[in-house]
């Protein structure tokens, strides 16, 4: 959000001018203890971009939000945080060669920590609703500044 300074007849008006920025509803699911979530707010922060974050662990994505992401981005690995501790615990890169996309989804949706986060949606009106995974700040500002 930025102010401007605007003069009418009668003096000086403040006005609140909201930017472009504004008009995208930002939803962030994050993990407080992951430090590329708290980069990826930090950017939110700076570029004024509103948001509102979720816990990913305490609120995992629902199974309509990942399809969406899933649709978006052809790759349900791309979904998962392949780098994480329960990933490699319960070996999901074996489980997940033989799952389907539906049980994929469901146990992304059931648990959060093999979630890719920052799991971020975008929505820009009723038929838009871009992704982002991960916090590579080139895509971000693509897709938040643009």
């Amino acid at each position: 959000m930025r102010w401007r300074r605007l003069t009418n007849a009668r003096g000086r008006v403040w006005m609140r001018i909201m930017s472009s920025k504004a008009s995208k509803k930002v939803r962030i699911y994050s993990y407080p203890k992951c430090s590329t979530c708290r980069d990826a707010l930090r950017f939110l922060q700076a570029h004024e971009i509103a948001h509102d974050v979720r816990d990913i662990i305490e609120t995992p994505p629902s199974v309509p939000e990942l399809e969406c992401a899933l649709r978006a981005l052809g790759d349900r690995k791309k979904l998962f945080n392949t780098s994480g501790q329960q990933y490699r615990e319960l070996g999901i890169a074996e489980k997940l060669k033989s799952m389907t996309d539906s049980e994929a989804l469901a146990l992304l949706s059931r648990t959060g920590k093999l979630v890719k986060r920052p799991f971020v949606l975008i929505e820009r009106g009723k038929d838009s609703v871009p992704v982002l995974v991960g916090f590579k700040e080139d895509e971000w500002k693509q897709a938040l500044l643009d």
